[in-house]
């Protein structure tokens, strides 16, 4: 299968695995919890479901945190591109790489996703009475749809696909995508950074059903687009040859690390506006903080061979995805709109220009349970 090195890349066995994930949720959803408490602040308003988000009370625009986040979003992007150009260098021209010889057409049912893809972005569009019933329902199949024809690319390229190579990794990807985004939607209540209309959540069994199937569909979209990029040996070769880099005293910059990021979580609900951030890179830190302290590779880890696939091509794909998603969301009936402090000038679609970088670290997250998930179906002995 075209991502089985970077599957690969946690040494964890099945249990650890496992423990791994159920420490990560609960530090991840206790945290927060803790500090309103240790505050004085009431819990209940953070357990209510559905949640009852609006637009938060956030600190003003302020030019010096926005130029801060656009260098540093564009020095992250500039360095992965930096990264995979030089990739391209090594590993030859992108474009020259040329599909599986023995492919001769993309699949039928790649084309049947292709059809799908257009009806739904047409009915998320538009607002024709006769689909009246099925419009504030898109983003599932619009993501379905999505998924399939990123598989039906890497069919087409190399006759390799997670749906088709991994059956069972991939389709379990889909449960466990709903449990990972359903907590930032916890950690949300916290922070108030997006909200939703066009949705009734007077109905809780509906609104968990209608929200747990659009959920479902985020991991297994980004591994999607993580295995096409793969499939550009350019990029999969020359981003194994990249240049080395270890980081000295690994385990004390994990403690430190793990130190930082469990006050910033717990105390998130009581300084919103500043420790927001904490929300995104919390998952990551926790995973690899834990994974470096107890001796087991992270997907850090391959860059001190000088192998930087399982960093550039996941924050990639969770970029490439990101702005999809803001595509879509911009005009259907029911969509999310965001209320971030300091920076919430400048959209692209939904999104102010200056949180599309969360999407890089995100992705990284992505490939973290991802490559979990793949170790529960593939345990080591």
């Amino acid at each position: 299968m075209l991502l089985d090195d970077l599957l690969e890349g946690t040494r964890l066995r099945r249990s650890t695995a496992l423990a791994a994930g159920v420490l990560v949720l609960v530090l991840t959803c206790a945290l927060p919890l803790l500090g309103v408490w240790l505050s004085g602040d009431a819990l209940g308003q953070y357990l209510h479901f559905p949640p009852s988000i609006s637009p938060g009370d956030h600190a003003g625009f302020s030019w010096v945190a926005f130029i801060a986040g656009a260098i540093t979003d564009l020095a992250l992007l500039g360095a992965l591109l930096g990264l995979l150009f030089y990739a391209a260098g090594k590993g030859g021209a992108i474009l020259a790489d040329a599909p599986h010889k023995e492919t001769k057409c993309f699949p039928l049912w790649g084309w049947a996703a292709v059809a799908l893809l257009a009806l739904s972005w047409l009915i998320a569009w538009t607002r024709f009475d006769f689909v009246g019933a099925f419009q504030r329902h898109t983003f599932f199949p619009l993501w379905l749809s999505f998924i399939l024809v990123v598989n039906g690319l890497c069919e087409y390229r190399k006759r390799s696909s997670p749906l088709l190579q991994a059956p069972g990794w991939f389709l379990l990807l889909f449960p466990v995508s709903a449990l990972f985004w359903w907590v930032f939607e916890y950690l949300n209540a916290f922070t108030s950074n997006w909200h939703y209309s066009g949705v009734d959540p007077s109905e809780p069994l509906n609104y968990f059903l209608s929200a747990t199937l659009p959920f479902s569909t985020v991991l297994p979209a980004v591994m999607s687009v993580c295995a096409l990029l793969v499939s550009f040996e350019a990029v999969n070769e020359g981003l194994k040859r990249g240049p080395r880099l270890a980081v000295p005293g690994a385990r004390i910059v994990a403690s430190a690390a793990l130190l930082v990021n469990g006050v910033a979580l717990m105390f998130v609900g009581v300084f919103p506006d500043f420790l927001f951030p904490a929300l995104w890179i919390s998952p990551l830190v926790f995973f690899t903080s834990l994974q470096t302290l107890t001796g087991s590779e992270n997907i850090f880890s391959p860059l001190r061979y000088g192998d930087w696939r399982s960093i550039v091509i996941p924050a990639l794909a969770g970029l490439l995805c990101g702005f999809c998603w803001e595509l879509w969301n911009v005009n259907s009936l029911a969509q999310w709109d965001y209320s971030i402090p300091f920076v919430d000038r400048f959209p692209i679609f939904a999104m102010p220009v200056v949180g599309y970088g969360g999407y890089l670290p995100f992705g990284l997250e992505c490939l973290v349970i991802s490559q979990l998930t793949y170790r529960l179906l593939h345990p080591r002995s």
